[in-house]
């Protein structure tokens, strides 16, 4: 009888393990805009000490095997015509697509990557409070497409540390992507969100009924 218990036990301990081995840590969720912006953390922000040395980039990107940096290696995923990859990863040849503008790119060196939540804006949102090596991590995340964008400098440099209360794209048709990107990195590394940005992403998903964002926590 005992043995019957305990092999019972024994099976129901393997079931339960079995299951939770089985769920994903962090599994990437969609949901419609709106809801999405609705789960943002809503903080004052502040740029008390910010410093933008104190987020490491490039480094030596997902594969430190290839040579290549993160910004080259987002360079050469994004690219739609590939790029010729040379020694020390010297990048010559291909195009991009700076989706901000709606314009082509014949030259790695006309490109900026933009992250997507500025790095100013994400110390203000709550990056002040990681560890140096979270904020390394953020500032080189491949982990999501919306992360890390290939732009062209002019577009990136319009931009700046705006967040979509002050700033959108130029391209006014890309508007709702762009704010989907904003709002999924915001969920993806749980940085907050101010009242007037809020307010601004609120109006924005109002015009954007069929935009969905998807997004993955950031181990």
């Amino acid at each position: 009888m005992l043995t019957s218990v305990l092999r019972g036990l024994a099976a129901a301990s393997l079931a339960v393990l079995s299951v939770t081995a089985s769920t994903p840590a962090h599994a990437a969720e969609t949901l419609p805009l709106a809801e999405a912006v609705n789960r943002l953390p809503v903080a004052a922000e502040s740029r008390d000490g910010y410093d933008r040395d104190a987020f490491r980039h490039w480094n030596t990107g997902d594969d430190p095997s290839d040579g290549c940096s993160t910004r080259n290696e987002v360079l050469i995923t994004e690219a739609v015509e590939p790029p010729t990859v040379g020694p020390r990863c010297r990048l010559s040849g291909g195009s991009w697509w700076s989706y901000y503008d709606q314009t082509w790119v014949t030259s790695a060196s006309g490109l900026d990557i933009d992250h997507m939540v500025p790095l100013a804006e994400s110390w203000d949102s709550g990056a002040s409070a990681w560890t140096a090596q979270r904020r390394e991590a953020y500032a080189n995340d491949q982990g999501a497409t919306a992360s890390l964008v290939a732009v062209t400098a002019r577009s990136n440099r319009s931009k700046a540390d705006q967040d979509p209360a002050t700033w959108l794209p130029p391209a006014a048709e890309v508007h709702c992507r762009y704010i989907a990107e904003w709002v999924a990195t915001k969920l993806r590394w749980n940085l907050t969100a101010d009242e007037t940005e809020v307010t601004a992403l609120r109006e924005a998903a109002g015009g954007c009924p069929e935009q969905s964002v998807t997004y993955e926590p950031a181990a």
